[in-house]
């Protein structure tokens, strides 16, 4: 993961499978609980997609003192700009304020450069005031974008009149624009998931469907960060929680989500949604209102207390859905240092 560098009694090298204890012990010294399992995927994750991952270890006179995991940010939500996200790092608590943080960094922006990256974007709870002050000294600002989550353990996301989806006429073959919904059930969510949208885990052969959905959608063909997502999807189903949702048999929208167990102290379980796409033959037809019920209740059995994403300020339509079932402004700050 690239040479060593020294500066004043401080060596930076990639990050190993064998600094994993290292990083749990100074992590948990730091925060107070142990994050083993996180930091155990973000490492699998990194051995898995080397090319997406940057993650380095610091040392002062051969002692771990200091750590930093970041990712490659290729597509979420639409976004043109290459970035690299900040996830984690850590400086041992004799060390802080001694440079550790500030020469981890340095190496980032180095290797975002390589890449082409022209930001480091990351999320930090406002209460964090420690973190706060060091993207201040290091030259973070806000970003312009909002951070929206939503609780998941009792949020029913029930059914409404736009989740009577119907084929398009065009492609199901079908010229009926009206269904009878009258009859009653016992659970009108469990009726939408069973009998009107057909919701499973995103598999390899939905590819091809999800790139030409985002493409219709964004504009754009962005076939590298749609590989990259079935990958990781496929790869460690543990950590992906994505969906497929068909209509009449046809590929209708999806959604991208990732398990996320701890990064800067979390002290939940939270999922993060990276985008979701609705073909636009089927749009005020509930497909993403039902894609994302699905999601809340494979995260509850999950364990998992909430759900949140990053969208730009002035993507009026998204905040407008988000905020119609449920998401409301995070405790969270979303922060960018641009690289020269």
């Amino acid at each position: 993961m690239g040479t060593s560098e020294k500066k004043t009694g401080i060596t930076l090298r990639g990050l190993t499978v064998q600094d994993l204890d290292c990083v749990v012990s100074l992590d948990q010294a730091n925060i107070g609980r142990a994050r083993r399992f996180y930091f155990e995927r973000r490492v699998k994750a990194a051995l898995d997609q080397p090319g997406l991952h940057l993650q380095f270890a610091c040392e002062r006179d051969g002692t771990f003192a200091g750590f930093m995991m970041a990712r490659q940010l290729i597509g979420q939500f639409g976004r043109a700009e290459p970035a690299l996200r900040l996830e984690a790092m850590g400086v041992a608590s004799g060390e802080q304020g001694q440079g550790i943080g500030s020469a981890l960094l340095s190496r980032l922006e180095g290797e975002a450069r390589r890449l082409g990256a022209a930001a480091i974007r990351t999320t930090a709870s406002w209460r964090d005031h420690g973190i706060l002050q060091f993207f201040d000294h290091a030259g973070f600002e806000l970003d312009n974008v909002l951070v929206v989550d939503c609780p998941v353990h009792g949020n029913s996301l029930a059914a409404h009149e736009g989740d009577k989806v119907l084929a398009p006429a065009h492609l199901s073959g079908f010229s009926t624009s009206e269904i009878d919904y009258s009859a009653t059930t016992g659970n009108d969510f469990e009726a939408l998931v069973r009998d009107k949208v057909d919701l499973r885990t995103l598999r390899l052969e939905d590819t091809a469907h999800i790139n030409r959905i985002d493409e219709s959608v964004t504009g754009r063909r962005r076939e590298i960060y749609m590989e990259h997502v079935v990958q990781e999807a496929l790869a460690d189903s543990a950590v992906r929680v994505s969906l497929v949702a068909r209509v009449d048999g046809i590929a209708a929208g999806f959604v991208m989500a990732r398990t996320d167990f701890g990064d800067f102290g979390r002290p939940e379980p939270v999922a993060v949604l990276d985008t979701i796409g609705v073909d636009p033959d089927y749009s005020h037809g509930g497909v993403g209102h039902a894609l994302l019920s699905q999601l809340f209740i494979n995260l509850e059995g999950l364990r998992v207390e909430r759900v949140e994403t990053v969208v730009a300020r002035e993507n009026f339509g998204l905040l407008g859905f988000l905020y119609k079932i449920g998401f409301a402004p995070s405790q969270r700050l979303a922060f960018v240092k641009r690289v020269a």
